[in-house]
């Protein structure tokens, strides 16, 4: 899940090298940390929350052919 949102997130920003992820590891959930340069996060975020909702919606899916809940935060 960590290697898909990171490929998702250098994929639309113009400084893929300040890309980050890190995973919060639960008994049920994981959750996901994405941290991009400040100019970039509106790329990420997207039109009223579009493009976020949409790696949401990605990472939800991939989830649960796996039979586990991942949440996706996006760090200023």
């Amino acid at each position: 899940m960590k290697d898909l949102i990171n490929y998702i997130a250098q994929a639309l920003v113009d400084r893929p090298e300040q890309v980050s992820v890190s995973a919060v590891e639960g008994n049920q959930t994981s959750v996901l940390e994405l941290k991009v340069a400040k100019e970039d996060l509106g790329k990420v975020i997207g039109k009223q929350g579009r493009t976020a909702r949409a790696m949401r919606t990605i990472l939800s899916a991939a989830s649960a052919k796996v039979k586990k809940r991942t949440v996706l935060e996006i760090i200023e």
